[in-house]
């Protein structure tokens, strides 16, 4: 994924919730509605998750340093955890709260004209916002489907603003669901079951969050594709007999660790193995320029040498 990409999508999703949290929060005032102001904070917690995100990838394109001699790549996958957080603490637990508070102690709503003008405004403007996210994922989505791009993806930024600009959308719905069926019979419980079903979207959402995020920032390899490209490039030169194994790492969306044990003939000159070990890299950056930091061990080809060390 582009950085570029995922900023972009970043900013719009941004200033998309700041409008619309402050509309949301004045129809909260003239409404009532427990939905409205279940909404108006989920807007503030998704604002300040996108302000996060930015936090992560600036703090991400630090310099290595002794202490951090990989740098700081993966700040982006922690920024994106701590979004699935709050997500799940702000825009969840309180929706949650504030729904079975509502059904416990229902009121009617006053002004509905006030809400249901804010929900439209809110939907146009979410809608703009998802557009631009998804547009910016295409570019990088290929041909995988939408759940294997959110799963799958090493920048966590197009996938956290998808997911977020997703449940916005459908916690936009339930509102107004909850807000039309309040007003239609009367009854302010309906209100508080809109608010509710917004909980129950934001801890899904956050929960898939979590998960994803957490696998990278244990940190994970690279995919099947870009790994048979690595070993194809290892393999293909001359100097390499085989491959002992491999291993791989993301210090962050772009930029990947290869570490690998290479065999070469028993007979290769210190000289020809080095120029070997300088071809193979190259190859591999070829291939793969995200590979950016590689160790390469050569060691004897054991399975084509005899007891005696003869061929």
């Amino acid at each position: 994924m582009s950085a570029g990409g995922g900023t972009k999508a970043i900013i719009a999703a941004l200033a998309a919730n700041l409008a619309i949290a402050v509309a949301k929060f004045v129809a909260f005032l003239f409404t009532g509605s427990s939905s409205m102001l279940a909404e108006s904070v989920h807007s503030v917690a998704d604002s300040g998750n996108q302000a996060l995100l930015l936090v992560g990838g600036k703090r991400a394109a630090r310099d290595r340093t002794a202490e951090h001699p990989f740098g700081y790549g993966r700040e982006r996958y922690f920024y994106a955890f701590v979004v699935a957080v709050v997500l799940f603490t702000i825009g969840a637990v309180f929706s949650l709260y504030e729904g079975y508070h509502k059904i416990s102690h229902p009121e009617d709503i006053s002004a509905p004209g006030w809400a249901f003008g804010v929900l439209i405004f809110a939907i146009i403007a979410e809608s703009f916002s998802f557009r631009t996210a998804i547009i910016e994922s295409n570019h990088v989505r290929g041909s995988q489907s939408w759940w294997s791009f959110i799963r799958h993806a090493k920048a966590p930024e197009l996938p956290v603003v998808l997911l977020e600009d997703l449940g916005a959308l459908l916690g936009l719905i339930f509102a107004l669901f909850g807000v039309t069926m309040a007003v239609v019979t009367g009854d302010g419980v309906w209100d508080g079951i809109g608010t509710l079903m917004i909980g129950v979207l934001l801890a899904i959402i956050a929960v898939v969050l979590a998960i994803e995020t957490k696998s990278l920032l244990i940190g994970e390899g690279a995919g099947p594709e870009m790994e048979a490209r690595i070993r194809a490039a290892l393999e293909s030169a001359p100097e390499v007999t085989r491959i002992i194994h491999m291993r791989t790492l993301h210090l962050g969306p772009e930029e990947l660790l290869v570490a690998a044990k290479i065999a070469v003939a028993h007979d290769d000159t210190a000289a020809e193995v080095a120029r070997g070990i300088d071809e193979a890299e190259q190859r591999i950056r070829t291939q793969v320029p995200i590979a950016r930091v590689i160790y390469l061990e050569p060691d004897l080809d054991r399975t084509s040498v005899s007891p005696n060390g003869t061929a």
